[in-house]
Order: structure tokens, then sequence, then C-alpha cells
């Protein structure tokens, strides 16, 4: 295929975990497919409105049953660590990302190519969470499992609300993508581009430019907020499972978010309107990306994605 070199405006796109596996789906390679198809469906009108696409994306599933096949296979096979399990997702899930975009693209006639870029992302020794790790991943244990984990490999493992302990890692923030000049380079030369999945490896640099991966998980939307600065994109956008960000989310008086200032919307996270494990790391993200010179964020679901990009679905944050 030839390329489009043409400069039009960048948009990152984060995909939200439903968009490669839905709640009550097993993980079948069939059922991530359709759900990626579906996904690239959408994003390829994003495209069709004049946009160069970046998209990102989750992997907390797909990491999880890979933690859970090292567990498994233990005996059979040595154990990845989390940073080359996560490298792993990447390929899998672009992959999976790639196919069905170059489908789509060619079914409406758009002569564009697609790249996925294994992405590291460098991360601080010094950020505070490396003293208090608090993701968890891979599978539950036993108490007993637990605490011999503990002390044979150094992991550190919480009792999880009743079902059991569970490994925890820490969540750094993310300091710059490593890869990202290739990516800019990619996207001048026309290719739409896949990067940073999962929120990137977590790596870190020494004093010499050496580069060692962690033992960490990165959110994956402020990875994205990252990546989205780095490659000095227009629009930063998080696709999730709702069309609009809400204030007093789920209650008889909820309020939709349309088009807001950042100063507004700060004012109602500090208000409390937004659960850490939910919409406050997707409205703190562009909350950042906004503050850092971003132009435009916007948070609104999959279906509603070209929409908003037209000002009219979702929740948009703007400077002023």
């Amino acid at each position: 295929m030839t390329q489009e070199s043409h400069k039009r405006p960048l948009a990152v796109i984060a995909l939200g975990g439903n968009a490669i596996l839905q709640p009550g789906q097993k993980g079948t390679a069939e059922e991530q497919i359709e759900n990626v198809r579906i996904a690239m469906s959408s994003i390829t009108g994003i495209i069709e409105e004049g946009y160069d696409v970046i998209i990102t994306h989750g992997n907390g599933p797909q990491v999880g049953n890979i933690l859970l096949q090292n567990e498994e296979a233990a005996d059979v096979v040595p154990a990845m660590p989390l940073d080359i399990c996560g490298s792993q997702t990447q390929g899998m899930i672009g992959y999976m990302i790639q196919r069905s975009m170059a489908n789509e693209l060619a079914k409406k006639g758009i002569k564009k190519n697609v790249a996925t870029i294994v992405t590291q992302v460098q991360v601080s020794p010094d950020d505070p969470a490396f003293k208090n790790p608090t993701k968890p991943i891979g599978p539950f244990y036993k108490e007993e499992e637990a605490k011999n984990l503990m002390a044979e490999k150094g992991w550190v493992l919480k009792e999880d609300a009743g079902r059991g302990w569970r490994r925890v890692v820490p969540s750094p923030n993310p300091v710059s993508i490593i890869e990202k000049n290739v990516i800019k380079t990619l996207v001048n030369d026309g290719y739409m581009v896949v990067a940073s999945g999962g929120g990137g490896i977590p790596v870190m640099i020494d004093e010499s430019g050496k580069i060692e991966g962690i033992e960490a998980v990165i959110d994956k939307d402020y990875a994205g907020e990252c990546l989205a600065l780095d490659v000095e994109a227009d629009i930063f956008v998080i696709l999730t499972d709702v069309e609009k960000v809400a204030l007093n989310y789920g209650k008889p008086d909820q309020i939709n978010l349309g088009k807001v200032t950042i100063d507004e919307m700060r004012e109602y996270a500090n208000q409390g309107h937004f659960k850490a494990g939910s919409m406050g790391p997707k409205v703190a993200s562009i909350l950042r990306f906004i503050d850092s010179g971003g132009k435009r964020g916007i948070i609104t679901s999959l279906d509603k994605a070209r929409a908003a990009l037209k000002g009219n679905a979702g929740t948009e944050v703007v400077a002023k």
C-alpha cells in the first residue's frame, strides 16, 4: 500500500478493556478478535474525519492470563518476569488490532498501513510507588501459599477483600516514552501506529544509559497521556463504557458533563466525584494533558468517538 504523508491533526486514542475483552467472556482468541474488529470499525470513522491516529490499549485480562499460565506451567517451562509478560501482550493485542484495522481500512478503500511498536516507558527510581506497591496482578493464593511466595521470591502479597491473597506491584508514573521518535516518524510517514499497550513496559535508565525492565504496572490512562504529549498529539481521547463523565454517577441527581474547562473539571475531581478505580485516572490523565499544553481531551464511549470529535457527544475538556 502507498502511504499518506501529508500533515493531518493527530489523535491518540486510548481503548478501554471492554474493546478487547468484555465482562463474562472467556477470553478466547475468537472473542477478542471480534471485539477488536468492532472497535477498529469505529476508529476508521475517525480516520475518515481527517485524523492521523495512534492507538493505545489496556492489557489487564491478557497479562493476567499469562501470569496464570506462568504459575500452572512453572514445573515445565521457566516463568517470565512481569516486564516480558507485558511485552507479550503488546505483540498479541497489536497483531489483533493490525489485522482487524487493515481489513476495515480495505473495506473503505483507505490506503494506510498499521504498525505495532513494542513500547518501553521510562519511570523514575525515586517514584514513591516503589515504597508502596498497590497494583494487584495475577491469581489469588491461599494464605500459606502467599507467605511461601513472599519468603521465596520476595514478592509483596496482600489479602484481597476475603477472596484470598494476591500479589501487588508498584504503579509508578510514566516519565517518557522511549520509542517516541520512532512513533512520530511512522505517523509522519502516514502509518497508523499501535503503541504503549497496557501502559507500556516499565523501565529505568541508569546514569550510563543502560535500560532495565522492572516489575511494575503503569496506569494505561497515564501512559496514554504521556504518549500523547511526547508525540505532540492535538487530541487525547479515552474510550470507555459510558458516553459522558458524570457528576453524582448512578444517583437520581446524576449530571452528565459535555464541554467543560480544565478548572471546572479539576474542581469536580477535588469534590470527589470520580472514583480511583474507575473514572478517576481517566479524568486525571485528561487534566494532565491539558495542563501540559494539549488542545483537547475527550472521554466518551467507543460508538460515540466520531461524534465526540465533532463536538456532538462525550465529555470534552479544554483549557478555557
